[in-house]
């Protein structure tokens, strides 16, 4: 099931490129005509390769990789940052630093002074610095936060990288191509694909056409942390293998014998129980007579023999 519809895409103005005076020959077989002077993409394709794109980033996520967002041109900034932290990935939607990706090491001692200036409180004066040095700190605080505050939970090189404009970001698309980090991309008419390992034939410049990819990625990504979460958290266990439907039917069918059980047992005992409670109200225990004394013996003995003696004797 595609994850978008070609409707969705046109309304988004994602089959428009750029005027036939600037554009890549490389990009012919993505274009589907010209129209007014104007490129015209074909969605098809751009409907296939978002699929594409969309299971590679849902399949690094779930493996436990990150996706690096980079959107520095305006009509990406917004889009970025907001759907980057939605699903809790870093993003560069300012100014590309130069060594980002290649020199890592020295990025992240700056990501941990950002760290450090984030538990400052500025506004305390007790502390032994003074205003001026605490108004230093702020500024600096600011630039790093601009700068790099998009990948302040990066604590290694991104496992993939999702670009718009991949002719504007070409320093990010360099620095990744040196690390062989795999690139996804928007491609509009004028740019390289050969520099994209899963390219997205599409409007770059339209912020609606920007955002619904955006999106799209980041809907991947989201899917992609929900199948890690669901995973065994025991570590070297494999995945269970699935079972087939008679197979399935026969365990529920155990385990509901087996949850039954119990109670049938119970059942009986208390049934059995109740009679014997039942049995022992209704039987009346027999009086105990105390036993008679020798007197009363004999008296008994001579009254017998008198009405002996008394009665007649038959021939």
């Amino acid at each position: 099931m595609a994850v978008v519809t070609i409707r969705q895409l046109l309304d988004c103005g994602v089959h428009f490129g750029h005027p036939k005076t600037r554009w890549n020959p490389k990009m012919k077989r993505f274009i589907f005509t010209e129209r007014s002077g104007i490129y015209i993409i074909d969605l098809q394709q751009s409907l296939a390769l978002i699929d594409k794109a969309y299971d590679f980033v849902k399949e690094t996520v779930a493996h436990g990789g990150t996706i690096l967002f980079v959107g520095t041109k305006k009509q990406a900034q917004e889009s970025i940052a907001e759907q980057a932290q939605r699903v809790g990935q870093p993003y560069v939607n300012q100014r590309w630093l130069g060594g980002l990706l290649t020199n890592f090491q020295t990025v992240h001692k700056r990501l941990n002074r950002l760290k450090e200036l984030d538990l400052v409180d500025f506004d305390d004066t007790t502390r032994g610095f003074t205003k001026k040095e605490l108004l230093i700190q702020r500024r600096e605080r600011d630039k790093l936060e601009k700068s790099l505050g998009g990948i302040r939970n990066l604590t290694k090189t991104p496992s993939a990288m999702w670009v718009v404009d991949t002719k504007k970001e070409h320093l990010a698309i360099d620095e990744a191509r040196k690390l062989g980090i795999p690139v996804i991309g928007i491609l509009d008419t004028n740019c390289d694909p050969d520099e994209v390992q899963y390219p997205i034939p599409g409007n770059d410049d339209a912020i609606r056409s920007v955002a619904l990819l955006t999106r799209i990625i980041a809907d991947a990504a989201a899917e992609g942390l929900i199948q890690r979460h669901q995973k065994p958290d025991a570590e070297g266990s494999a995945p269970a293998e699935p079972l087939a439907d008679w197979e399935r039917e026969l365990l529920e069918q155990g385990d509901a014998a087996k949850a039954a059980l119990p109670v049938e047992e119970n059942d009986v005992d208390a049934e059995v129980s109740a009679k014997n409670e039942a049995k022992s109200e209704d039987e009346v225990p027999a009086p105990v007579h105390a036993p008679e004394s020798d007197d009363a013996t004999e008296a008994k003995i001579e009254a017998e023999a008198t009405d002996a003696e008394k009665a007649p004797v038959s021939e």
